[in-house]
C-alpha cells in the first residue's frame, strides 16, 4: 500500500532524527567537556558533519537493507515495526539519560519483528552474528584499547614536554579529531536508516532492486545533520562529565581512537554503536590516567544498556507486530 510506504519513509527519516539527537553526545561530548567547544557550536559544526558523512554510501546499508533478514520474507508491516520499535526505544532511552545505541535498537526491532512475522527462519544468522554481535563485543574493547595505548604514548610524549600541556595544541587536534569521528558518525550510522528505508520500498514493490536511491541517500543526510544539531544533552552529561574527568589531549586520545574503529567498521559493513565506542575509548584513556580516575558505576551501566538494548528493542519492534496484526493490518 501507498499509505504504509510512505508511513515507512516518514517514521524512518523520524528515526534517522532521533538517532541524530540521540548520538549528538557521541560527537560532542568530550569536545564540550574539555571546553575546546562552547556546547552550540560543537553541536552545530557536529550536525552539518554529520550531514556531509552519511552522503558517502558504505557497506553498512546494504547489511541492514538485505544482511539481516529474508527481504523475500519481509513485508511492510515487519519494516514499520521495526522501525516503530527503534524509535520508541531511542525515546525511552534518551528520557532517562541513558546511552544506549540507535544502531542496535534498529536491529533489535527489525529482528523482533522478521521473527514474529515468520519465526527464526526468516533471520539470517550468520549475518546477525558477524555483523552484528561480534562487532557488537569487539568494537567497545578495541575502543578502550586503542584509547588506552595512544594515551599512554601521550602521557609519556607530554611528560617529556610538560609546556606543551598548557600550549593550544591539543585544543586544535581535539577539534581536528572531533570533526573526523563527526564524519565517522554519519558514514555509519545514517547508513541504518536509508537500509531500513530501501528495504520499505523493495517490499513495497517501488523498488526492484534494494540499491539506495540518491533522494534517501540526501534525505537521510539532512534528517541525521538536523537531529545532530538538536542536541543531546541529557546524554552529553552522561559521556562528556560522568565517565572520567578529562583534559584536551585526552579528549584528542579518545576521538581519535574511535573513529579509527568507527570508520574501519562503516567500511566493512558493520553496523556498530558509535556511543558504545565512544564510551569505551573514554574509559580506556581514563584507566591510562589511573584506575581510579574512572567512576566504573557509569561504563557498567553503558555495558548494561548495550546488552539490553538488542533484545528490549526487539520485544518492542516484536510487540508493535503483534498489536499490527490484532488490528488486521498484517
Amino acid at each position: 500500500m501507498l499509505e504504509v510506504a510512505l508511513l515507512i519513509v516518514f517514521l524512518g527519516l523520524l528515526f534517522d532524527y532521533t538517532n541524530g539527537f540521540h548520538d549528538a553526545a557521541n560527537v560532542v561530548s568530550t569536545v564540550i567537556a574539555t571546553r575546546v567547544l562552547a556546547p552550540f557550536s560543537a553541536i552545530v559544526m557536529a550536525g552539518i558533519l554529520n550531514c556531509i558523512g552519511a552522503t558517502h554510501v558504505s557497506g553498512v546499508a546494504e547489511t541492514i537493507a538485505t544482511g539481516l533478514v529474508d527481504s523475500a520474507q519481509a513485508t511492510q508491516v515487519v519494516v514499520l515495526c521495526a522501525v516503530i520499535g527503534a524509535i520508541i526505544w531511542n525515546f525511552i532511552t534518551w528520557y532517562f539519560g541513558l546511552p544506549s545505541s540507535s544502531s542496535y535498537a534498529l536491529i533489535g526491532g527489525l529482528l523482533g519483528a522478521a521473527w514474529m512475522h515468520h519465526g527464526t527462519q526468516s533471520i539470517l544468522w550468520s549475518g546477525v552474528i558477524f555483523k552484528v554481535i561480534i562487532p557488537m563485543i569487539v568494537s567497545p574493547i578495541l575502543g578502550f584499547g586503542i584509547g588506552y595505548l595512544l594515551m599512554k604514548v601521550l602521557y609519556h610524549y607530554v611528560g617529556k614536554r610538560p609546556d606543551l600541556k598548557e600550549k593550544k595544541i591539543f585544543s586544535h587536534l581535539q577539534i581536528g579529531s572531533a570533526c573526523i569521528i563527526a564524519l565517522a558518525h554519519g558514514l555509519n550510522d545514517a547508513q541504518k536508516s536509508m537500509g531500513i528505508i530501501t528495504l520499505g520500498l523493495f517490499v513495497s514493490g517501488f523498488l526492484t532492486t534494494t540499491q539506495i536511491p540518491i533522494w534517501v541517500v540526501l534525505a537521510c543526510a539532512l534528517t541525521i545533520g538536523l537531529g545532530t544539531a538538536s542536541g543531546g544533552f541529557r546524554i552529553i552529561r552522561t559521556m562528556g562529565f560522568r565517565i572520567t574527568r578529562i583534559e584536551p589531549f585526552q579528549g584528542f586520545a579518545a576521538e581519535s581512537s574511535a573513529s579509527i574503529v568507527i570508520l574501519a567498521a562503516s567500511f566493512m559493513g558493520m553496523p556498530v554503536s558509535s556511543t558504545h565506542m565512544i564510551a569505551g575509548s573514554i574509559t580506556g584513556v581514563g584507566s591510562a590516567r589511573s584506575m581510579d580516575s574512572v567512576r566504573w558505576n557509569v561504563p557498567r551501566k553503558i555495558v548494561f544498556a548495550l546488552i539490553l538494548t538488542l533484545p528490549g528493542a526487539g520485544i518492542v519492534g516484536a510487540s508493535a507486530y503483534i498489536i499490527a496484526r490484532i488490528a488486521g493490518l498484517q
